[in-house]
């Protein structure tokens, strides 16, 4: 009995392990000092001012004594137990001295998209504890087998605008309910509430599945890759930093060029993503030699070309990436010799962990790019390209020389079948010494017939039948 409860523990924290779940950081809450353009949660003496124009979902936790008050023309305040709004009766009210208007901020501009505005939680909507592992831009947004949480008691206002017109999820928590069937999220969308709190071209779609393959399952925000980098480098702080590499490097999904080192491999049907992942952080980056190495690992798609001009779909890989906190000349150092175990390790295990073959790419601050592995296709398909294209440009120039004249070339006459057979070749003319003719016995005369033939270009014969005395008179 005590083996099967074990059991059960270890496949529920397997389970959680494998599961992703992300929370929505801002809220449009009454009591959230930063949802006011003065800083501070309105008090007696305040107007408070929501425009009219704007669509509004507020959350109030607590009661609130005010002065006056203008309301959206369309929006919901959303009150706990207890909340309530009175007006103020004039009397003193410790740290509101002097009031003023208090303007509601503008929470249109929230992207669901803006990697920035999510964080990875556990079940329980805590902070995931910080850790060797970190999740590429585009994977910091929710990915559609993702869990999506909305911290409970709270309001909330998101722009869905997506180049892809339905956004895939597992689940959706708000409220603190958690919607994980199609049916129940399209019940919650018939609500009032969903219009205020999501709005944009893009659906959200509730799958209740998470992802089917232990390979791993590509995250799906790869369309919208360009919103998410526009909607990092829009928010405040050096999201990417200047890299220390002369040739830095740009995974897959990443916004900004970094120092370290990428493995693409590529992978059979036994590849477990989760256990290879879970190796490499008990025998790797558990080392001390390792501390500060971070390491993101999931499935990409990289695009295929034939001769790197013609698209032929995209292939899946598996793509590693690792960074480390040096700094200067030793940027990127660490993870370079992480990226090397790897490949020592695969090249010695690689079959029996389901691993075909790999690509290590490298950036350093000492170092320019490099590379490790199979040599790319890319460089590849550019010698093709080039030898192609040289070809063509010295043909072009024979052609252009023989048409201005400059260049003769030799006539070919295409040999039909029935011409290859050669003639026979005619006998070697005899000897002219002539024949004996029965009818016709006199001697030819002794004349050098070359002589004659060159004078006057005239040629004679001798006729039997004629006798030149019997014409003398």
């Amino acid at each position: 009995m005590k083996r099967l409860l074990s059991l059960l523990g270890i496949l529920q924290l397997l389970a959680a392990t494998a599961a992703v779940y992300k929370q929505w950081i801002p809220n449009t809450n009454f009591e959230t000092a930063s949802n006011w353009d003065k800083g501070r949660v309105p008090c007696a003496r305040d107007v408070v001012h929501f425009d009219k124009d704007k669509v509004v979902s507020v959350f109030v936790g607590s009661p609130h004594a005010l002065t006056d008050m203008y309301l959206p023309l369309n929006g919901e305040l959303l009150l706990a137990a207890g909340a309530a709004f009175t007006a103020f009766d004039g009397s003193w009210d410790p740290g509101c001295d002097s009031g003023g208007t208090v303007r509601f901020a503008d929470a249109e501009h929230r992207s669901w998209f803006d990697p920035t505005l999510w964080r990875d939680v556990l079940p329980s909507g805590e902070l995931r504890p910080g850790g060797p592992i970190f999740s590429v831009h585009e994977e910091r947004v929710p990915c559609r087998h993702d869990d999506v949480i909305f911290q409970p008691e709270t309001s909330f206002r998101v722009n869905t605008d997506s180049a892809q017109p339905v956004i895939q999820l597992r689940s959706i928590s708000v409220m603190g309910q958690e919607l994980n069937t199609p049916s129940s999220w399209a019940g919650y969308l018939g609500g009032p509430s969903a219009l205020l709190q999501f709005h944009g071209n893009g659906t959200l779609q509730v799958t209740g599945t998470g992802c089917p393959d232990k390979s791993g399952c590509a995250c799906g925000n790869a369309l919208d890759g360009p919103r998410i980098c526009a909607a990092l480098l829009r928010a405040p702080g050096r999201q990417c930093p200047e890299p220390a590499c002369q040739s830095p490097l740009q995974p897959l999904g990443h916004c900004c060029g970094i120092c370290g080192a990428t493995i693409n491999l590529e992978f059979t049907p036994d590849f477990d993503l989760q256990k290879y992942q879970d190796k490499l952080v008990q025998e790797l980056l558990s080392q001390p030699r390792y501390a500060g190495v971070q390491l993101a690992m999931s499935k990409v798609h990289r695009a295929q070309t034939f001769l790197g001009l013609v698209s032929r779909g995209a292939a899946p890989l598996i793509q590693i990436v690792l960074i480390d906190d040096r700094a200067g000349a030793q940027a990127g150092t660490a993870a370079e010799q992480l990226a090397a175990d790897i490949m020592q390790d695969v090249a010695q295990h690689g079959e029996a962990l389901g691993i075909s073959s790999g690509r290590m790419e490298v950036a350093t601050g000492s170092t320019a790019t490099g590379q490790v592995g199979s040599p790319p296709v890319s460089r590849i398909a550019a010698g093709t390209v080039m030898g192609l294209l040289f070809s063509l440009l010295f043909l072009g120039g024979i052609l252009f020389l023989y048409r201005r004249g400059k260049l003769r070339l030799p006539t070919l006459r295409p040999q039909h079948p029935w011409e290859r057979m050669e003639e026979p070749a005619p006998p070697a003319p005899a000897s002219d010494k002539g024949f004996d003719n029965p009818v016709f016995s006199v001697e030819p005369p002794d004349v050098d017939l070359a002589e004659v033939a060159s004078k006057d270009l005239q040629v004679f014969y001798l006729n039997p039948l004629y006798n030149a005395s019997e014409t003398e008179t």
